[in-house]
């Protein structure tokens, strides 16, 4: 992965220094984002409802906002910038399959300050969050923006034929332009609520090289973990039947998805809430003198991600769970998991073949994260099947074992 450095990021420990990315204060972009959206969005009402058509997903729109103001767009006290929208009317579609109304996405969006999250990986990305919990915005560089054009006809499909899917969901992509310089976003659902404390996150790619979590990292509040940290730390969480196999079948096909578009390199983003130390002070968080509620979006929590009976899932999502899966640990502690499958804007393209080669030389091949699409998906998917998650076994079952055992020694004396 590319370094910060790379990424023209420059944060500074001195909390007086206001992070930067691309030479661009977080204050700028954050009101560049809300400005911009605020005028792209509002000027798709005009534009009537139809079928979304081949050439809509290679449209880009532009908007040029000066700092002080056009007859299109308001005055502001940023600099000059330029936003553009790409497949603004596939983004359209998109966004009222999962429900989101254009009010509610510039409510959630443009009415409140962007909330930023410290950088979770070494991309450098900078991550907001919408203060209802909904949205992430994170910045993403050329050539994932790109990949993402790309990715837009077959992604449009699968999201016709599944919307219920662990696979990231994307709401929008834009680019701000100002004094030469390009930053691109992509918006997506959020998939850990803040309302509920994680007591365990891990970042789970199925792999073993070099998969555990840094000293660096370990020190942070809420640390992200890594594959060999989950395997020393839990002995698998466990489900009930009918969830195992609807969390398993909606893995399996949503790895084949990204194998069909040559996309490796993916992780799962996991987080566990322990709902016995949910009495502890901090594990329920107040946002702005009042509980979150859950999030509204149509299949944006867990339960309802997951292929299994959508009533069901329904019903399970409430406030109290805010859409988390039921899960025990060995030791019969309850539990609320939250996932869904981060980083998919990775292709396996030249410079991932060659790094994988030259890692192979030195390491075994089969435990690096990088690998070829059909690998990198049976790996993973072995991994979460039996490492991760695991089916509770019905103590019936197990007595109905021992008895058919102890009835064939009888037999056999």
């Amino acid at each position: 992965m590319s370094s910060a450095n790379e990424n023209g990021v420059s944060g500074s420990s001195n909390n007086s220094r206001e992070k930067t990315y691309k030479k661009t204060t977080s204050s700028a972009l954050k009101g560049a984002i809300q400005l911009g959206i605020g005028y792209t969005v509002g000027n798709l009402t005009s534009k009537p409802d139809r079928d979304v058509l081949m050439q809509d997903f290679y449209v880009v729109e532009s908007v040029f906002l000066p700092s002080e103001g056009s007859n299109l767009t308001p005055a502001h006290h940023y600099p000059d910038f330029r936003f553009k929208t790409y497949a603004p009317l596939a983004f359209r579609y998109f966004r009222e399959l999962f429900g989101i109304k254009p009010d509610d996405y510039l409510y959630s969006i443009c009415k409140e300050p962007l909330i930023e999250l410290s950088n979770p990986g070494a991309s450098g990305s900078l991550f907001y969050l919408t203060s209802d919990d909904e949205f992430i915005i994170k910045t993403v560089q050329h050539k994932e923006a790109e990949f993402l054009q790309k990715l837009l006809p077959g992604y449009y499909m699968n999201l016709n034929q599944n919307p219920r899917t662990l696979l990231p969901k994307f709401y929008g992509l834009y680019c701000i332009q100002s004094g030469g310089i390009n930053i691109r976003l992509v918006v997506m659902n959020n998939v850990l609520p803040r309302s509920l404390k994680m007591h365990y996150k891990y970042d789970l790619k199925g792999s073993t090289y070099k998969r555990r979590a840094s000293r660096k990292e370990r020190e942070k509040a809420c640390p992200t973990y890594k594959d060999l940290d989950f395997v020393d730390m839990h002995d698998g969480l466990y489900f009930d039947t009918e969830t195992y196999n609807a969390l398993m079948k909606t893995l399996q096909r949503d790895c084949r998805v990204l194998e069909s578009f040559k996309i490796m390199d993916y992780s799962l983003l996991l987080g566990v809430h322990v709902l016995d130390q949910s009495h502890r002070v901090g594990d329920v968080n107040i946002v702005d003198g009042k509980r979150t509620v859950g999030q509204k979006v149509l299949y944006s929590t867990a339960m309802e991600s997951i292929q299994g009976d959508g009533k069901a899932a329904e019903a399970l999502t409430t406030d109290d769970t805010m859409g988390g899966i039921p899960a025990k640990t060995h030791r019969d502690e309850k539990l609320l998991i939250f996932l869904g499958i981060i980083d998919i804007l990775q292709s396996y393209r030249f410079m991932k073949k060659l790094e994988h080669s030259w890692k192979a030389l030195v390491y075994d091949g089969d435990t690096v994260s990088v690998h070829r699409p059909s690998f990198y998906a049976n790996r993973f998917l072995k991994f979460m099947s039996s490492r991760v998650f695991r089916k509770i076994q019905r103590k019936s079952t197990t007595r109905c074992v021992h008895l058919i055992a102890y009835i064939c020694g009888c037999e056999k004396e």
